[in-house]
């Protein structure tokens, strides 16, 4: 994302310190519908393994999920391409539109800290 981008978005709260803690606090605080599932992954993966091996994989998924989440407009737009894929009957355009959310989502867990 530029900076001209994270100008633009309005409300869109900032990206967390990449730690597990702040990235916690960010789900809580901007979109609290994540945290079951946070907190519920971060034991199955984490807590209950008592094995760190998996804490890049798990920051990753989540860095990803809520920089997604915290913009609803950009959530809304992956979701409607998805949703239109999946009623799509010509496997090109359903593809294409598969395509196209997967860019989106990858662009914004692109995002940095403070971004």
């Amino acid at each position: 994302m530029t900076a001209s981008t994270v100008g633009m978005r309005g409300s869109v709260p900032p990206m967390p310190a990449r730690t597990p803690k702040a990235l916690r606090a960010a789900i809580a605080q901007h979109t609290p519908k994540l945290l079951p599932d946070f907190d519920r992954n971060w034991r199955e993966k984490i807590a209950d393994t008592y094995d760190l091996a998996p804490v890049p994989a798990f920051m990753a998924r989540w860095w990803a999920e809520f920089a997604l989440v915290r913009d609803p407009r950009l959530e809304a737009e992956v979701h409607r391409l998805e949703d239109e894929a999946s009623g799509a009957t010509d496997n090109a355009h359903a593809r294409s539109l598969v395509e196209e959310a997967g860019r989106l989502r990858r662009e914004a867990s692109k995002a940095e800290p403070g971004q």
